[in-house]
């Protein structure tokens, strides 16, 4: 286990199924947390906040301790829904382009009832793609069922607003205004949809995609701390003190943690706990302005970087009965997995439309060793902000950009001591060998053609599989 992690769980004998029953097919929930990262989770070493319930399922099941995503929200979301390295198929921020195939789609091709609930922001309202305002988009993109927010509306257009109080969410295609969720909190809005979701009676095994809108700013209070406060979009005005923001952050990960615990007893109470994979992950890093306590030291948020607070992320995994029992995973996952994983936990063998990049970490969520990866890949152009485009190729300890700098992570979470040919060692100059194979197999490195106005961008969507055998 790497140095830089807490040990919370050590590896344990293993007792549980190795396999589902023949012909049996695991409903699967995957929760991914937006703009909140490791440090700030207890199983991994948090210090400054409370997260029994995401603990708890990693004392049930097992964490990775070695999970990556790109550093900012939709580079991840189109990565982890298509599963493909975002040089095939990402142009836009806030944008999904409605060709691709995603695990929705995957999912129901196997027979899965779907929905996905929480953050939508992918039908390209910010550069107006063709079709921006078509509200059925969800359903195009594999999901039976849907409660989502920033559809077809931005945030501070017309018939927009924030996510937390009094939201406009658009539910099934239908848009529940401000008004209609009148002093109601969005997270519990969405959540609730996903408990009636899982507890419905159905033969079909269900996949439940859940990107939830906590904890992204502003940070503002939650139902367990607003008291008599009023609870109309007003309330989603973030403090001005900084000491006050924290506060609101703080609470808004516990608030995330209840939710995840509300979710798993809704399961439970189903009687489907013994055959429902449940997946923990979140986008990307924490943001910036947020500092926090983990192991002793502060880490400042990372969100937007690419250093490890911006891409390293946690994932959490329970599968009662299946996974193995508080054991921590040195094994390297990327988002672009998760598509390979799902498919084979449904009995799909991929095809020839189906992505090449991603690895299937379902042998090691039944104690199994599986084909783990050695390395992740990081392409990185988010068109979005002022975030130069980046490339870079890591390893458990050392991480190679294109440009050729080089870091040595764990000891260098910041990366402010680039290592000279010759200074890491033996080790370190044998994993650059092998990292930069990796980056030379690899597209050009992107371009900074940023602009949401900006209509054509390079993608390279037949680019060969990246070092497909170690």
């Amino acid at each position: 286990m790497l140095g830089y992690w807490k040990p919370v769980f050590l590896f344990c004998t293993l007792g549980f199924a190795a396999v589902a029953s023949a012909g049996e097919k695991p409903n699967v929930i995957l929760i991914m947390a937006d703009d909140v990262s490791w440090e700030c989770f207890g199983c991994y070493g948090a210090e400054e906040y409370q997260t029994p319930h995401i603990d708890q399922l990693a004392a049930r099941g097992m964490q990775f301790d070695h999970c990556y995503s790109s550093p900012i929200c939709t580079p991840s979301r189109v990565k982890i829904m298509t599963g493909q390295y975002n040089f095939r198929n990402y142009t836009h921020f806030g944008y999904l382009n409605p060709q691709e195939k995603t695990f929705g789609h995957l999912m129901q091709s196997a027979g899965y009832r779907t929905a996905v609930a929480g953050k939508w922001q992918l039908n390209g309202l910010y550069h107006r793609a063709e079709g921006c305002e078509d509200s059925t988009r969800p359903s195009q993109a594999g999901f039976d069922e849907s409660c989502l927010w920033q559809v077809t509306k931005l945030k501070a257009g017309p018939g927009g607003g924030e996510r937390f109080w009094s939201p406009p969410l658009e539910q099934n295609g239908k848009l529940l205004t401000t008004d209609d969720n009148a002093g109601q909190y969005g997270p519990d809005l969405m959540s609730d949809f996903v408990c009636d979701f899982i507890q419905r009676r159905d033969e079909k095994p269900f996949f439940v995609y859940y990107p939830t809108v906590l904890v992204h700013n502003p940070f503002v209070p939650t139902p367990d701390t607003i008291g008599d406060a009023p609870t109309t979009q007003d309330a989603n005005q973030a403090p001005r003190s900084k000491a006050a923001k924290k506060q609101n952050f703080i609470a808004m990960v516990r608030y995330l943690d209840k939710l995840v615990g509300k979710i798993v007893r809704a399961v439970e109470e189903a009687g489907k706990l013994e055959n429902t994979l449940i997946l923990f992950t979140a986008d990307n890093g924490t943001n910036t302005s947020i500092t926090s306590r983990w192991n002793g030291q502060a880490i400042k948020g990372g969100k937007g970087g690419t250093q490890d607070m911006g891409t390293h992320v946690p994932l959490v995994a329970y599968w009662k009965g299946h996974t193995p029992t508080g054991v921590v995973s040195n094994d390297f996952v990327d988002f672009t997995d998760f598509y390979a994983t799902l498919a084979e936990a449904a009995g799909v063998t991929l095809s020839d439309d189906d992505p090449i990049d991603g690895r299937s970490f379902l042998p090691q969520l039944q104690g199994r060793k599986g084909n783990p990866r050695d390395w992740v890949l990081c392409h990185y152009q988010p068109y979005w902000g002022k975030f130069p485009g980046s490339q870079f190729a890591r390893n458990e300890t050392f991480k190679l950009y294109r440009d050729g700098d080089f870091y040595r992570v764990p000891q260098d979470l910041e990366e402010l001591n680039r290592l000279t040919l010759g200074q890491a060692g033996e080790q370190g100059e044998t994993a650059r060998n092998r990292l930069q194979i990796v980056l030379d197999a690899a597209p050009p490195a992107p371009t900074l053609e940023a602009g949401k106005n900006v209509k054509q961008r390079p993608t390279y969507p037949d680019w060969k599989a990246i070092v497909t055998e170690e």
